[in-house]
């Protein structure tokens, strides 16, 4: 992988953190090689692709990137995911729409993929639908017309979440606290009174918090990875040694909260560029009452703010706003907070193999179905 290829993307106005160098070095350990890519502007309506050494030959600031993962099949194909991307500057740039996924169709035909799915940050509406602050995007919808007239189609499989909530950080914490609900500013001010402290970990804490993480897993009756997997993705982004200067970008911090020592409830958060993402949280059953989540995700935004983050990304919200949705209840917990909901386009695929695709997309799922029943009797064993 590229050694400047984070430089790259740092350029462009919302680098994600599944698109850096980190995350592709995280994937090649799980059978996934990184195709990184970026295009430059050459002239008005005109653009240049760089692949390989034309990247570290780069003499001008992007236009467009995007970091492809490739995971090769049997029968000499594959499959091709660009997670959270591709990254554009401007979406609003019609011909560099249209040649970034001409291009990205090109390069997953030579590559022999079955298909290719994106699922970039393009945001269709803010708030609740059919509510008052609802706000609809029409750039958003008119790209979702586009893609569907290029032949690519809404994907079943919807591996990030396309719906997240997110918190300004922009204005002084005191603002920041008033946007809250009430109920939310009480329980953090609750935790604090009931002796909830917060800390920043390190890489000795990631064992005991994977422990809480799965413990977490089975309360909720969602299910996780092994254990190999998440000390890999953490290892890879938590500094080794404290820093004493700048934090790194991108980053993980893990946030633990304790109660007279007691580990509580963790969190790990990742920063990359101006946002920060609560992607992986947990927390155990005692003192559950002195509401420790509460004041780790407040402490979690405290930090974001410090490191020189504008947003604070809650990653995950319901697909259909309504109590139905498995994700309602989480929901509540999150909107707490004074955030905003954003809802984006979400993963696309562009299918090259039809039969191939339907195989695909019939018995893989079934598959990762009985891999998740194996994983969750493992950890109850754990």
């Amino acid at each position: 992988m590229l050694k400047n290829w984070n430089k790259i993307i740092a350029t462009l106005p919302n680098p994600h953190v599944l698109q850096t160098r980190e995350w592709a070095s995280v994937k090649a350990k799980y059978g996934w090689e990184s195709i990184p890519v970026a295009w430059t502007k050459e002239k008005e309506g005109h653009f240049r692709i760089h692949l390989r050494r034309g990247l570290a030959e780069m003499d001008q600031e992007p236009a467009a990137a995007a970091l492809l993962l490739q995971r090769k099949m049997p029968l000499g194909v594959s499959v091709i995911y660009v997670p959270k991307g591709p990254l554009l500057r401007d979406w609003g740039d019609a011909p560099l729409r249209e040649r970034v996924l001409q291009d990205l169709a090109q390069i997953a035909r030579r590559q022999k993929a079955i298909f290719i799915k994106i699922d970039p940050d393009v945001v269709l509406g803010k708030g609740l639908p059919g509510k008052n602050d609802a706000e609809e995007d029409p750039l958003g919808e008119e790209i979702r017309s586009e893609w569907k007239g290029a032949g690519w189609q809404f994907s079943a499989d919807q591996i990030q979440y396309r719906n997240t909530v997110l918190v300004d950080l922009t204005a002084p914490e005191d603002d920041i606290l008033m946007r809250m609900k009430s109920k939310t500013r009480y329980n953090i001010r609750l935790a604090g009174r009931k002796g909830v402290t917060v800390r920043e970990g390190d890489r000795a804490d990631l064992g005991m918090l994977y422990q809480m993480y799965a413990d977490t897993s089975l309360r909720g009756g969602f299910a996780i990875r092994g254990e190999a997997y998440y000390q890999t993705v953490w290892e890879t982004f938590v500094p080794s040694s404290p820093e004493t200067t700048a934090v790194p970008d991108p980053v993980a911090v893990p946030l633990i909260a304790e109660v007279e020592g007691e580990a509580v409830a963790g969190a790990v958060i990742f920063r990359c560029g101006k946002r920060a993402w609560y992607l992986h949280g947990m927390s155990s059953v005692e003192h559950r009452k002195k509401m420790p989540t509460y004041l780790i995700q407040w402490e979690a935004m405290r930090w974001a703010k410090k490191v020189g983050c504008t947003v604070y990304d809650m990653w995950g919200a319901p697909d259909v706003f309504e109590k139905s949705d498995p994700m309602w209840g989480v929901y509540r917990f999150k909107r707490g907070f004074g955030g905003q909901v954003s809802r984006t386009i979400g993963a696309w695929d562009l299918v090259l193999r039809p039969g191939l695709y339907k195989l695909y997309t019939t018995v893989l799922p079934k598959l990762l179905e009985i891999m998740r029943r194996i994983g969750k009797q493992r950890i109850q064993r754990s």
